[in-house]
């Protein structure tokens, strides 16, 4: 469901972006190397994993974000990620060290399930496989390997505590869990309590890495990993057996009312106009009808003459990439869409998808300069008019689907 139109005072501002990827950091720089003639590639990762192909973060200088060696050795990297994605949000929005605006930034954090050690996984199954007694051989290895400091590093909400911690973000605090959908939830949260007057300064996204060996063995348990050509984009990969290509990313934004953002002269690089959410399942044709509908809706509004541009976040499995195509379809009947697919250059990124494709809508709008396409398959023309709004889209790779719009911010 969309939201109601509200006071522009109450509009959702965002203000600040922090954006990590395999081709480095930063929504202005991201944005410049794909909005190239030829969009940059980041390098992908085809031996690690084999046979399945990955996209890995681009080295990183953590000192910077997370100053504290003992701060970074308590995290494994998904946690780095999102706390060195959410200290750049602060810093471009310009309050990483104004004690008391950090102390009224609600934070909403998209998170999946805790890393684990694999080391110490390896250590309990062999202890099990050896032993006649798999019971009792299990205590040596439990009571040696499950620290507390091991156990908490496996919580979803961590990530939160660990932004908390070393950013000192301490208005309120929430974590969804939940892949794709998650991160389009923590995004529509923020926009409804700020256009409802219930905060005006949030801080949200997610991050993913792409080189966990635990999501990597449960994606390919459910068949949805790609093992082909690791150029294929995800058209190509959805026109075949479908299939994801991982891609480590962190996507935060620092995201405010306009009144709140004008008081102390904040520059913005977009409004995040509205996030509509569904979910349900996909074996009713005529419940994903419905559903799609109301999706379309929420790209109804002013500057319907003008292009739509597209930020697809689809992911490569066959159902889903599939339900979105039709959907673009369906679209193409009442906009010009002008579709641009990031996650054939970047991965796909789970719950950071959906805050990372709003970051580089943001970039782009704050530029006034669209993409070229970033896939060959793109189903649509690039248009010479740059948009005012942008859709960007996160289908889950087998459930939930949300659409964000957002706009210029004047």
């Amino acid at each position: 469901m969309t939201s109601a139109p509200v006071d522009s005072d109450r509009d959702a501002l965002i203000t600040g972006i922090g954006l990590i990827s395999g081709l480095g950091e930063g929504a202005r720089q991201t944005h410049a190397l794909l909005a190239g003639p030829e969009p940059a590639r980041p390098p992908v990762e085809e031996d690690k994993f084999a046979p399945y192909p990955v996209i890995a973060m681009a080295e990183l200088d953590l000192s910077t974000q997370i100053p504290r060696r003992g701060d970074q050795r308590q995290m494994g990297p998904w946690q780095r990620f999102g706390v060195y994605a959410a200290g750049l949000a602060l810093d471009d929005a310009g309050i990483k060290d104004d004690e008391e605006l950090l102390g009224r930034t609600n934070l909403i954090v998209a998170a999946g399930g805790g890393e684990r050690d694999p080391e110490a996984d390896a250590l309990v199954l062999d202890a099990t496989r050896e032993s006649e007694d798999p019971a009792a051989a299990l205590v040596e290895p439990l009571l040696t390997n499950l620290r507390p400091t091991l156990f908490l590093s496996q919580l979803s909400n961590l990530l939160a505590g660990n932004i908390s911690i070393v950013h000192h973000v301490t208005g309120s605090s929430r974590t969804f869990m939940g892949e794709e959908l998650s991160g389009a939830m923590a995004l529509q949260v923020a926009v409804r309590r700020i256009q409802s007057g219930q905060g005006d300064l949030f801080l949200v996204g997610g991050a993913y890495n792409a080189e966990r060996e635990d999501m990597l063995l449960f994606y390919e348990l459910g068949h949805y990993l790609w093992q082909g050509n690791p150029a294929a984009g995800v058209w190509q990969r959805a026109e075949q057996s479908g299939g994801i290509i991982c891609g480590s990313m962190g996507g935060f934004v620092v995201i405010e009312s306009r009144a709140h953002a004008a008081a102390r002269g904040a520059k913005a690089y977009a409004r995040l106009e509205s996030v509509a959410t569904d979910t349900g399942p996909r074996e009713d044709e005529a419940a994903v009808g419905a559903r799609l509908e109301r999706l379309a809706a929420a790209l109804d509004g002013d500057g319907d003459d003008k292009p739509l541009g597209y930020l697809c976040g689809a992911s490569g499995a066959k159902q889903a990439t599939d339900m979105e195509r039709a959907f673009i379809d369906s679209l193409s009947k009442k906009h010009d869409v002008v579709v641009r697919t990031f996650g054939s250059v970047l991965g796909h990124g789970l719950e950071a998808q959906m805050p990372v494709g709003v970051a580089l809508a943001a970039a782009a709008l704050d530029q006034k300069r669209y993409y070229p396409p970033f896939d060959p398959s793109d189903p649509a023309t690039a248009s010479d008019t740059p948009p005012d709004r942008i859709a960007v889209t996160s289908f889950g790779h087998w459930r939930g689907e949300a659409v964000a719009v957002v706009a210029r911010a004047d």
